[in-house]
């Protein structure tokens, strides 16, 4: 296991205590997702804080700015779930949802496409997906494919 797998099985350890004795995330699940993603996806990961994006894949020689969300869903969470902003002015070409069991540990991965994800996010409704930029992760499910399952793995 590599320097940076070891470290963040000892934050997702701690995470769990800490939630355990507050009741509350210890806001690790973007670093999580992101490292599960580009492990499980064959992704090289973008600098910190690059605008946008968090990794690139290749195919066919054409470098695809992939953008990487994480969701923690335990057993029995209530539906309505958000993931972080998507910004439509921002520079990518996929989105990727990490949906993460209550031990950090990756479940599945879904990919949509900035056509798909643009169309819902300007979809006449929500004020939480239209001026946050704000999926649901049901609604993000209904519009990606499963690229990757623990199941199936």
């Amino acid at each position: 296991m590599d320097e940076q797998a070891k470290l963040l099985q000892e934050a997702k350890s701690l995470a769990r205590r800490y939630r355990n004795l507050t009741g509350k995330p210890l806001g690790i699940t973007g670093e999580v997702a992101e490292f599960a993603a580009a492990e499980l996806l064959g992704l090289e990961l973008a600098g910190a804080r690059q605008a946008g994006y968090d990794a690139i894949q290749v195919d066919a020689g054409k470098n695809i700015k992939v953008q990487i969300k994480g969701r923690v869903i335990p057993k029995g969470a209530k539906p309505g779930q958000r993931l972080g902003s998507i910004q439509l002015d921002k520079e990518w070409d996929i989105v990727v949802l990490v949906v993460l069991d209550q031990d950090f540990e990756p479940r599945v991965i879904y990919e949509a496409g900035r056509d798909a994800i643009t169309a819902a996010l300007i979809a006449p409704g929500s004020k939480a997906r239209n001026e946050r930029g704000a999926l649901s992760v049901s609604k993000f499910k209904s519009i990606g494919v499963v690229v990757w399952s623990a199941e199936n793995a």
